[in-house]
């Protein structure tokens, strides 16, 4: 577990999941916080409006009523009537109690929601007009809204709503109940009062409108913090303003307040000096938080499953790139050279991925080439080693014969001799790996031809043309013995008169060293074989042929392939011939580089051995 938690696919999963999940979270906290509070804001607002406009209804409603109320006890007739204390004969009685409710008809009539108007005058006699016929319950004398409405000082009476009449024993209807004392003003004293009931519909419309919840309580509360009755429940919840919360002072003012964990809305009615209040718990104006809060909650959990997802494909698309590379990196250390890394994924990656697959590529090939290279010094070091007859009493031997054709006079044959000494030991000495300057190719092909001539009998006629620039240009040991050898073999030897030309030739990129001669040539089909035996060749031979090729000597092909191996595939030998007219053998070697402030000695700077460039084609160029 530890190590697959330091592994950078986990490392990734988990920051990618955390960045992620943290903004979630934080944005998710923002949110809400910012939608509970605007979100209180607005209940705050529509509590406000609640109660202002239940206020405002409550007004204009309880005015109305009150200027009903003065039309019975203003009204002189009723006054005069009501006030009468004379005992009056049946026949007048019947008279003025049907001139009273004559009036109270036209008063009941005047509105559509009154349920009854009742008179009580001082004399004990009740003038009632409903939709029913009225059936006075004869205990409303020891009532206590009987009691409220004698004992005013003349100002209406606001008693409430009820769940039935409070005088009428008949009706069950809810009502809403105000009354006030009737007055003779001449006598300046009480004759009776006045009860009026109407229906409670609008009073309960209003004061279910203040409510913004189905748990909130709403109530009116009078000057002396009492509770005026508005509710039908058996036992209402009687709303009390806290000490310590500000109470609205002028009418129509509206305070709103959080108080705890309820919201309280209070407005005092212009009419009287009730006050309507509205309380509010929390559980019912957090209902939309709730629900929203649950929302967030699917949606966040959603997301963080939905951002857990993308840090993972992200993490893969980064970690199994890499996975791979380090695999196939691991299989390099092991020597295997030869897996190639494949992935689609970011272009750094890319990148990464294409240079590590062309680095193994270009160490496998350099692999390669030291090991052929070393295959094929080793094969002309064993050949030379088996040329080899004892060198040291060879070289003994050859120097006693040039003694003793000097002592003769044999001057010529002497300098054969020790040419011959001179070949045989720069043939034999292969150490290391086997590079020497173009000085020491041109001295050793110099004794090569000393013999040569020597033999021809003065036939061939020989001219070497190098610049000194190019004599210490390090070349592959017997770089121009074989291209020499069969020259005079297959195209000088047969020749009256001879010439080979041995120049150093240099262009923009190459120093081409030609070897050209006057012999017989070749003809397309043989000068065809040869080229494609170049480009054919093996340095590391392979069964009986490649051993029997080794053992015969080191031939062009293996100096074609040495050429390759130690400067490049651009560099080798390139043959041209015409038939009877000779054959030009071209060795293209790179161009010494004249570095900035070059010394005396003149050494000069070669391109790497590992530099490559387009093929170098054996064809007549």
């Amino acid at each position: 577990m530890p190590r697959r938690f330091h592994s950078i696919h986990t490392r990734l999963f988990i920051l990618f999941l955390f960045c992620m999940t943290a903004i979630l979270l934080i944005v998710s906290a923002l949110f809400y916080n910012r939608t509970t509070t605007q979100f209180h804001e607005k209940l705050g607002e529509i509590a406000q409006k609640n109660v202002s406009q239940t206020a405002g209804l409550l007004d204009l409603l309880l005015a109305s009523y009150d200027s009903l109320s003065k039309s019975i006890s203003t009204n002189g007739d009723i006054v005069r009537l009501v006030g009468e204390k004379k005992k009056l004969p049946p026949q007048v009685e019947y008279i003025n109690q049907h001139s009273i409710t004559t009036m109270m008809g036209a008063i009941y009539f005047s509105r559509d929601d009154l349920v009854g108007i009742h008179i009580i005058g001082e004399n004990g006699k009740i003038y009632n007009y409903g939709n029913y016929t009225t059936v006075v319950d004869p205990r409303y004398g020891s009532s206590d809204w009987y009691r409220k409405i004698n004992d005013s000082s003349g100002k209406m009476v606001w008693l409430g709503v009820f769940p039935h009449s409070l005088i009428d024993t008949t009706e069950d209807d809810a009502v809403f109940a105000f009354g006030r004392p009737i007055f003779d003003l001449n006598e300046q004293h009480q004759i009776g009062i006045v009860l009026f009931e109407a229906k409670a519909d609008t009073v309960l419309a209003a004061m279910s409108n203040l409510k913004l919840g189905p748990n909130s309580d709403v109530d009116i509360i009078t000057r002396e913090g009492k509770s005026v009755p508005t509710s039908l429940e058996a036992n209402p919840v009687h709303t009390l303003l806290p000490e310590h919360m500000k109470t609205p002072s002028d009418p129509g003012e509206v305070i709103v307040d959080q108080l705890g964990d309820r919201l309280i809305a209070a407005s005092k009615l212009g009419t009287t000096d009730w006050t309507v209040v509205s309380s509010t718990p929390s559980q019912d104006l957090d209902v939309e938080l709730t629900q929203t809060k649950r929302y967030l909650f699917i949606v966040v959990t959603i997301l963080i499953l939905v951002a857990a997802l993308i840090a993972l494909i992200v993490s893969r698309t980064i970690s199994l790139p890499l996975q791979r590379l380090v695999r196939q990196m691991k299989q390099v250390e092991n020597g295997n050279f030869h897996g190639i890394v494949r992935v689609t994924s970011y272009q750094e990656i890319n990148v990464v991925v294409a240079s590590f697959n062309h680095m193994v590529k270009r160490v496998e090939e350099l692999i390669e080439r030291v090991k052929i290279s070393s295959v094929s010094e080793k094969n002309a070091e064993l050949h030379a080693l088996q040329s080899q007859v004892n060198p040291h009493f060879l070289y003994n031997t050859l120097d006693m014969i040039y003694w003793m054709l000097d002592e003769k006079g044999n001057d010529r044959l002497g300098e054969v001799v020790l040419s011959l000494s001179h070949m045989f030991r720069y043939s034999s000495h292969w150490e290391g790996n086997a590079e020497v300057t173009l000085r020491e190719e041109v001295e050793q092909i110099r004794h090569y031809l000393n013999i040569i001539q020597m033999r021809l009998e003065d036939r061939l006629t020989v001219e070497i043309d190098i610049d000194e620039q190019w004599m210490n240009l390090p070349v592959p040991k017997m770089l121009l013995q074989p291209v020499i050898e069969n020259a005079v073999k297959h195209g000088l030897e047969a020749q009256k008169s001879g010439l080979l030309t041995v120049r150093a030739v240099p262009d923009e990129k190459y120093l081409n060293i030609r070897v050209q001669d006057n012999g017989a040539g070749m003809p397309a089909e043989t000068l065809a074989r040869l080229q494609r035996s170049l480009n054919m060749y093996t340095a590391e031979p392979a069964g009986e042929e490649g051993l029997s090729a080794a053992r015969q000597g080191i031939g062009m092909q293996n100096l074609h392939q040495r050429l390759k191996y130690m400067f490049g595939e651009e560099y080798g030998i390139g043959i041209e011939s015409v038939p009877d007219e000779g054959t030009t053998v071209t060795l293209r070697l790179p161009l010494p580089v004249q570095p900035a402030g070059q010394d005396a000695a003149g050494q000069q700077q070669l391109p790497h051995n590992g530099s490559a460039g387009s093929d170098f084609r054996t064809g007549t160029e």
